[in-house]
């Protein structure tokens, strides 16, 4: 257990855990700071990121750094449990730092996104949707499930933002190199695949 943010970054560095709970407004450095200098550093431990800021941009900060989930205060310790339950399941060993569908590759550590070796720049949440996709390559992730696991989950704006930010990506990494690996599941969501030609 650490007090502050140091003491935090020191353990994290130095001690091997299989989960990591970090508390975003932790005494200096903040939960972010130390989150980024345990990736930086080649920790690849699955980390929970635990704090009373409930907003969207808060989130998918946390997740541009790096963090593997996300839960606001106040929660049930029951849920806190299932969470860590489910990480340790999700992570059983080191992951590889970029993630790669095709030719479409991104770096949490540096929040970079590429295509054909080609850099794509993203908007925070563009990016955010973008990450948690090519954690569930091919696999196809419905509207609901995007929403409740990108944006926050008591989120209560448009319906149709999962549509409209599913576009905005298209717009970056599909249709400027003629590809299409964002698909439509008519019905049900989307889903991220290797669309290169064989």
């Amino acid at each position: 257990q650490a007090s502050t943010g140091v003491e935090a970054l020191d353990l994290g560095l130095h001690e091997p855990f299989d989960v990591i709970v970090l508390d975003v407004l932790i005494p200096a450095p903040d939960g972010f700071m130390v989150l980024g200098k345990l990736r930086d550093s080649g920790v690849d431990s699955p980390v929970l990121m635990l704090t009373a800021l409930t907003g969207v941009e808060d989130r998918v900060a946390g997740l541009d750094w790096g963090a593997d989930d996300y839960l606001t205060k106040p929660f049930a310790l029951t849920e806190l449990c299932a969470r860590l339950r489910a990480l340790t399941r999700r992570v059983p060993g080191p992951r590889s730092t970029v993630l790669a569908v095709g030719d479409l590759t991104l770096d949490p550590v540096r929040h970079s996104v590429s295509r054909g070796g080609q850099p794509v720049r993203l908007t925070a949440r563009e990016y955010a949707l973008l990450l948690h996709m090519m954690r569930h390559p091919g696999q196809t992730l419905s509207r609901t499930h995007l929403r409740q696991n990108v944006w926050d989950p008591a989120f209560e704006g448009d319906s149709n933002v999962v549509d409209v930010y599913v576009h905005y990506l298209r717009e970056k990494i599909d249709r400027p190199f003629g590809r299409g690996s964002l698909q439509t599941v008519k019905g049900f969501g989307y889903r991220l695949v290797d669309d290169r030609p064989t």
